[in-house]
């Protein structure tokens, strides 16, 4: 099995694991669209591990592993050709920086989400992250502890099955 399920009471179950999860503060959305804050309900497929190889080492995983650089970012701006795609900064379209000063980009996956075509205005930087400390809502992502997403890249999860119960 390499799917895991995703549970709008924010909790992520693989095999017999149950991990506690923060979701988007839109919450569960099939109808996802860029800013919205929701989460995209659907099967994500996990595309690849971005890591701050300055703060963790590279993780133990399956999937395509590249440590992030200072001048990493990520085009949200549904306007510009490189939205919903990793860019270098500075960009001038609206975008977020992925090396961030707390740790919540320190092991991050991109998730398939809008890639494969990208259509302006669904939604960008859908990614499985860091949580916070308090597991405040995201802005549309799914949030782990870092144990915790470290053991999911462990255990060969491929997929992020995002339901909406």
């Amino acid at each position: 099995m390499t799917e895991a399920v995703v549970r709008a009471a924010g909790r992520i179950e693989f095999g017999r694991e149950t991990y506690r999860a923060a979701l988007g503060r839109g919450g569960i959305r099939a109808d996802k669209s860029e800013g919205d804050g929701a989460t995209p309900a659907g099967r994500l497929p996990l595309r690849r591990v971005l890591f701050r190889a300055d703060r963790i080492a590279a993780p133990a995983t399956m999937l395509p592993r590249e440590p992030l650089a200072p001048d990493d970012g990520w085009c949200d701006d549904p306007s510009h050709r490189g939205y919903n795609r990793m860019i270098r900064l500075p960009h001038p379209a609206r975008h977020e920086a992925l090396w961030r000063a707390d740790a919540v980009y320190d092991l991050l996956v991109v998730l398939g989400w809008n890639d494969d075509p990208v259509v302006r205005d669904r939604g960008s930087a859908i990614f499985l992250h860091v949580a916070r400390d308090n597991y405040a809502p995201t802005e549309g992502c799914i949030a782990l502890a870092l144990p915790d997403l470290l053991a999911l890249l462990r255990q060969g999860v491929r997929t992020l099955h995002v339901v909406q119960e």
